[in-house]
């Protein structure tokens, strides 16, 4: 929880800082100038109240949404050898990891992926695909396993989440003040809001939610290497570099992760030229150098 309120306090922090920024460069005098009457401040308050709501609303909801887009099943009682030694790796590493044992699921997927996610790193749920269960070998699994217990242990679905808040608030801020510009300067409307406001507001949030998105992205993979280490740690660097050399002999193979759950994935597929930019995972061949220079 120390760690939320401390995020939350520095991305808070970030908006007022940049709220002063403006009003020192004297943004407000220049709109104003250009007859634009917009008030600032507030601007920047009500995005960061409706940016932050909704990616915390998409946390919150995360487990549900990821049992429901990937069809997992969540082992309440394993019925078979496979499922308790399931139950059991992911308890082991939850209690070296030092978090609550997660929700564990399987979902019906013939790739090789896996994934965690939950609002709290002791109300997570961790779940592997059929494929990797019946391709991997045990010590693979439990360092796939220990990826995604590492991505619960140092609270990453929380961090992408404060990001993706920040992110979505600047974007609704710079959409609305280019919205207001095009309509009172380039369009020389007087009377409230225009329909050139609402088309220019629409197409930069379109715009520029794009370009943000390589920022989320950018975060996304560094927890990915972190989340690699602790695997490492966890598991065994030879099992985890083992258990991505897997992965990448497996890359040609079709992926039915859904869009929404891809950043919580193991496995994020590949991607060229600027489209790297909006990889949500970096390449294994970089995982798999980046383990072996830590020894």
């Amino acid at each position: 929880m120390m760690r939320i309120l401390l995020f939350l306090a520095t991305n808070l922090a970030v908006v007022l800082i940049a709220s002063i920024t403006l009003s020192l460069f004297g943004f407000d005098g220049f709109m104003a100038a250009n007859g634009v009457d917009l008030n600032l401040s507030q601007l920047l308050v009500f995005c960061a109240v409706f940016g932050f709501a909704g990616s915390l609303f998409s946390l919150f909801i995360s487990k549900w949404m990821a049992k429901m887009s990937t069809s997992t099943q969540v082992i309440t009682q394993p019925r078979t050898r496979h499922e308790q030694w399931l139950m059991q790796t992911v308890e082991q590493l939850s209690r070296e990891a030092g978090i609550k044992m997660p929700e564990v699921g399987i979902f019906p997927a013939y790739e090789a992926n896996a994934f965690a996610t939950g609002w709290n790193k002791n109300d997570a749920l961790v779940a592997v695909s059929q494929g990797l269960l019946e391709r991997f070998s045990p010590d693979e699994v439990k360092a796939v396993l220990a990826h995604e217990i590492g991505h619960v242990a140092n609270g990453d679905m929380v961090t992408l989440a404060l990001v993706q808040g920040v992110v979505n608030t600047f974007v609704m801020f710079f959409a609305r003040i280019i919205g207001n510009f095009v309509d009172k300067v380039v369009f020389k409307n007087d009377e409230g809001r225009g329909i050139a406001y609402y088309v220019a507001t629409i197409f930069a949030e379109l715009v520029l939610g794009f370009l943000a998105s390589a920022i989320v992205m950018w975060f996304s993979r560094k927890r990915e290497f972190r989340a690699d280490e602790a695997g490492a740690q966890l598991a065994g660097t030879a099992a985890m570099i083992s258990a991505l050399q897997r992965l990448r002999s497996e890359q040609g193979l079709p992926v039915h992760m859904p869009d929404t759950m891809a950043a919580f994935g193991i496995n994020g597929g590949l991607k060229q030229g600027l489209a790297r930019m909006f990889m949500s995972h970096p390449p294994l061949e970089e995982r798999i150098d980046a383990l072996r220079r830590r020894g």
